[in-house]
């Protein structure tokens, strides 16, 4: 398969038509049809379900595959090219940063700025997830860098530990019964509809301050991002175990946020595959949050 290729049949996947798509691409309509058909004769499988006239174009289960995994090879492509056109003169380059919900992005963002006034053609791509899509984008060479939450499994990256800290405590209507304390303690969880991030290593941590089994609370729903869960939450469906400083809280807000008693509190980290070579860009990026 060619990079070009891929290219193409990313195209039609996002016009949903092979007019279009030539159109964007600037070639002809027979030659694109070809070069799909070509692809489908290489891959020995149906990619696109075509419509009759002027019905959009579908991907099947086969092309839905193929459209994920070419995203990120054509992606990684860029990445790369980006990587070799580095110009000392004139540094230009691409960096690529993915974070989980915390207010410490705050220092990334000033890292960026900084850099910006030094190297202004450097462009910066960030990626939002949870730490284990992250992690995944990272190992496959798709980040130049993941912001961490701990607990994180380090053994295989380099890192840099950040100064902030996210405090654990659970985020509720103003009119829960539990609004009026000042703390949360592991006794006020035991009763309450909860949501939860749905990460394994956030079970473990949650699991050590309580003092008892995790799965004895009563679990009514996982989140991936907080966002979507605090709209639960703010309609009346139960509490979320969170961090602070994700959900805003002013003005007419039905929500609050108690932090955990004992305090419960998180180390942020920057990390990088230990073993791949960074580029120039990411080397300057690196250099300026040491600095």
């Amino acid at each position: 398969m060619e990079i070009r290729i891929l290219k193409y049949f990313l195209a039609v996947a996002r016009e949903e038509s092979i007019s279009k798509a030539a159109q964007s691409l600037n070639i002809t309509q027979p030659t694109l049809s070809r070069q799909l058909m070509d692809l489908e004769t290489e891959l020995k499988t149906k990619l696109l379900i075509r419509g009759k006239r002027n019905k959009k174009i579908a991907l099947t289960d086969e092309g839905k595959l193929l459209k994920s995994r070419a995203q990120e090879i054509v992606e990684l492509a860029n990445k790369t090219e980006s990587e070799f056109l580095f110009d000392e003169k004139n540094v230009a380059g691409d960096i690529y940063i993915g974070g989980g919900e915390t207010d410490a992005m705050r220092i990334v963002a000033q890292a960026i700025k900084n850099m910006y006034k030094k190297y202004p053609n450097i462009k910066y791509h960030l990626y939002s997830g949870n730490g284990e899509d992250v992690k995944e984008k990272l190992d496959k060479g798709l980040l130049d860098f993941g912001l961490f939450i701990e607990p994180f499994d380090k053994k295989d990256f380099g890192f840099i530990n950040l100064k902030q800290k996210d405090r654990w405590g659970l985020l509720m209507r103003k009119d829960s019964p539990l609004a009026k304390n000042e703390y949360v303690t592991p006794q006020d969880l035991k009763h309450i509809p909860i949501l939860s991030s749905r990460q394994f290593l956030v079970k473990n941590l949650i699991s050590g301050w309580l003092g008892y089994d995790f799965e004895s609370l009563n679990i009514v729903g996982t989140y991936n991002l907080l966002f979507n869960a605090s709209i639960m939450v703010e309609e009346g469906f139960g509490c979320a175990l969170c961090i602070d400083r994700l959900i805003n809280l002013s003005g007419e807000s039905k929500l609050c946020f108690k932090p955990l008693k004992p305090a419960l509190e998180a180390g942020i980290l920057i990390a990088w595959k230990k073993n791949a070579p960074l580029s120039k860009c990411a080397k300057l990026f690196l250099k300026e949050l040491n600095s």
